[in-house]
């Protein structure tokens, strides 16, 4: 994702609205009174990209759409220079994403709309699905839910067939383990999943290929199955359905608030303090006592 007039938001030339020189790229709009790009304005970017919307003190804040080169859209919410809260991206090839962005990943809940027709609908963690998800295969009408890590499937999970379904444990999307079919809630297969070799793979001069692992570019949404593997299932037994007997459902997955997400509340919180205590001078409001700073511990009498 293409932010490259940010740093030359940072100092601006000349000031007022109107028109503004490369290399900064060309600028109609508002400014602040350090003549930041600030309020609405209009953006053609040296790369050639376009962005229109909000901005704060020389950085992209509040609502915007911005228009790649390539061809690819982004409508939503923004936060210091970078993709942040709601919004809904489309791709040159026509997928697209709408739901939770943070620092300019996908990052929240979100709904992604694949190219082929096949859908997931869930969690997802810096760009990767991750958490509980839906994914729909559009083609064999199947859908998969469970817990996804990194973009697979790993952990409990439940695959929905047309007239059947499976629930299990996965690893790097495939099944692996004990788990059951159960056919219209009257019946249950039991049994186990092994991950084998595939005869039917190609081996020659693949080595060094590490057959339970897929490296793939980090920025890419799809992760597919371990090339080399294929699961085959091992029934045991056929009982009555009795829910008691069913491996253990998906459940969310907790996610920590990293560090510089906990900044960027502190930072959100003093902000809007600040916000507030200028209406508060302006409407000609009591003086308020700042906030206590985060290093400085609150003193309390017993």
């Amino acid at each position: 994702m293409a932010d490259d007039d940010e740093e030359g938001e940072e100092k601006q030339g000349e000031g007022g609205e109107g028109p503004e020189p490369y290399p900064y790229g060309e600028y109609e709009g508002g400014r602040d009174e350090n003549l930041d790009r600030h309020g609405w304005g209009s953006a053609l970017l040296p790369n050639g990209d376009i962005y229109e919307g909000n901005y704060r003190h020389g950085l992209r804040m509040g609502k915007g759409l911005y228009c790649f080169r390539n061809g690819a859209r982004y409508d939503g919410e923004w936060r210091k220079g970078k993709k942040h809260g709601q919004g809904q991206i489309l791709y040159p090839d026509g997928s697209r994403y709408i739901g939770d962005w943070r620092k300019d990943f996908k990052h929240g809940q979100g709904i992604y709309y694949y190219v082929n027709g096949d859908t997931y609908e869930g969690a997802w963690y810096k760009n990767f699905r991750h958490g509980l998800g839906t994914y729909a295969f559009k083609k064999d009408n199947v859908t998969h839910f469970g817990i996804w890590k990194n973009g697979r499937m790993e952990g409990p999970g439940i695959v929905n067939y047309p007239s059947y379904r499976y629930r299990g444990k996965f690893e790097k999307n495939l099944p692996i383990g004990p788990g059951c079919f159960t056919f219209d809630n009257k019946w249950m297969q039991h049994g186990f999943y092994l991950n084998i070799r595939d005869p039917a793979f190609d081996y020659v001069g693949a080595d060094e290929l590490a057959l339970d692992e897929t490296k793939e570019p980090e920025d890419q949404e799809y992760r597919g199955n371990p090339r080399g593997i294929v699961p085959v299932w091992r029934a045991r037994v056929v009982t009555a359905y009795k829910s008691e007997l069913l491996p253990a459902e998906p459940s969310p997955l907790p996610v920590k608030d990293s560090v510089d997400s906990l900044i960027d509340i502190m930072d959100y919180l003093h902000q809007q303090y600040k916000e507030g205590a200028t209406i508060e001078e302006e409407e000609g409001g009591k003086e308020q006592t700042p906030p206590p700073s985060p290093e400085q511990p609150v003193e309390t009498t017993n």
